[in-house]
């Protein structure tokens, strides 16, 4: 393996189960396609060390004891092991030698190359989907999240079977069946996981429903909706905790928080929000994941306000920030909406003073419109600035609309309640309810509709 362009990753001094004990692999393909999609020009690729640190990261998340971790240079993938067969025999006696069991290879295999890969390494392999896959299910805490990431992670084997049933293969029964006993088991454990996944996305269903109409009962207590946004590991839940005094875990791992939450948020003004914590991405992200959260991530595509969180500290700030946009993009949300979006640059305690005073230079040069926050949730610097702008944003989607009622007319102030904010009421000279209201733009014309007497 290649050396690693960064300071030795450590290892762990104790040997563990050999189950437990993993080896992080970080293919590096020389050669990439100078078009991407569409042809439109291929996005610069984070560096491969990068890359190996977040695998690794990810890896110890679960708990995995990683023994070894490097980059694997290749100049093309291998249909049959992805990488080359020098290679393979090198890891092969790396693992043997660390008595490793697990070997992650930071990259999307197909089941035939997995399946050549843990025939050869006499290990189990794991491409970068399946470990994704396991830090959301080790993540999940509510009843939500386990059909969520069941839903993914069924979908996912659904297409090894070739490799999970191997050992059924090799039977062959006799009487001139040509498939055998192996390949009536596949097709009944096919069968299985279909039905399964026919019964979760139902559950599923069941509970898009029910966060509908939570939705619709906010909006006849119409509070803006704020959704954080952001790479794992961004800090999203320390804000979060940090705005809302709330005691969501929060801690430095990756995937630290996987079920949504949301909070009630009293802004200065007296404007009230609802704040949401949700799922923190990561790039590569498996399209499963995307559709089978879809019901937590409908937070973030009803949201007024979204705040992408961005740790600026990190050597690779940019590519997260992309790979953020690319997840937006496929929410159908755009990531460029100035009126919509506000970036965050948090984790400014990490750097040193000529970092931050650089980086709020660069936030200073920027339009007003798209102007960044600078700040810190671990020690709260640049949070009046942060609520500020999420005051201002707020108010730039609603309208402000002075009423007067008849101080009589109970049935008008409990519909204000109920499909406005109201910011101010009192009894005016002439005995009538002065009262002042905001509400989102698209309701102000049933608003006026209703009250068409005593608007101002």
């Amino acid at each position: 393996m290649e050396p690693r362009r960064r300071a030795k990753l450590n290892r762990l001094e104790s040997r563990g189960s050999s189950s437990n004990r993993a080896i992080v692999l970080e293919p590096d393909l020389r050669r990439r396609p100078a078009q991407g999609p569409a042809g439109r020009a291929a996005a610069p690729l984070r560096p491969p060390a990068a890359r190996l640190g977040e695998a690794v990261g990810l890896a110890t998340a679960i708990d995995l004891e990683v023994v070894e971790a490097g980059i694997v240079p290749l100049q093309e993938i291998r249909p049959a092991t992805f990488i080359g067969t020098g290679k393979v025999d090198e890891i092969a006696g790396l693992a043997k030698s660390l008595d490793a069991g697990l070997v992650v290879m930071d990259c999307a295999l197909s089941p035939v190359q997995q399946r050549n890969l843990e025939k050869a390494w006499n290990a189990k392999v794991v491409d970068r989907t399946g470990l994704i896959l396991e830090n959301f299910g080790a993540r999940a805490r509510t009843r939500e999240g386990s059909l969520q990431v069941e839903l993914a992670h069924l979908t996912y084997q659904k297409s090894r079977l070739v490799r999970s049933w191997t050992h059924l293969e090799r039977q062959r029964g006799g009487y001139g069946f040509l498939g055998g006993p192996g390949e009536t088991q596949l097709e009944a454990d096919r069968r299985v996981i279909e039905q399964r996944i026919a019964r979760l996305e139902k559950e599923l269903e069941g509970v898009k429903r029910t966060r509908a109409l939570h939705r619709k009962s906010r909006k006849r207590v119409p509070y803006p909706i704020v959704a954080l946004v952001g790479y794992t590991n961004a800090g999203k839940s320390t804000l979060f905790n940090r705005l809302t005094r709330a005691e969501v875990l929060a801690t430095d791992m990756l995937f630290a928080t996987l079920d949504p939450t949301l909070r009630a948020v009293d802004l200065p003004h007296g404007a009230r929000i609802i704040l949401s914590d949700t799922v923190g991405f990561i790039s590569d992200l498996p399209t499963m994941l995307v559709a089978a959260f879809r019901a937590t991530l409908e937070e973030v595509i009803e949201a007024d306000v979204i705040l992408h969180v961005r740790d600026v500290a990190h050597e690779d700030t940019e590519a997260q920030a992309r790979d953020v946009a690319i997840v937006l993009d496929e929410l159908d949300i755009d990531p460029n909406d100035v009126n919509r979006l506000i970036e965050v640059w948090n984790k400014i305690d990490l750097l040193d003073r000529a970092g931050r005073e650089s980086l709020a230079n660069l936030a200073a040069r920027q339009a007003a419109a798209n102007a960044p926050v600078v700040v810190s949730a671990a020690n709260g610097d640049g949070m009046d600035a942060l609520i500020a702008a999420i005051e201002q944003r707020v108010a730039t989607n609603r309208v402000v609309m002075p009423l007067h009622l008849d101080a009589a007319d109970g049935a008008g102030m409990s519909w204000l309640h109920r499909h406005t904010e109201v910011l101010e009421q009192q009894v005016d000279e002439h005995g009538r309810m002065a009262v002042t209201v905001r509400v989102e733009k698209a309701r102000a014309q049933a608003v006026r509709d209703r009250f068409a007497q005593a608007a101002e």
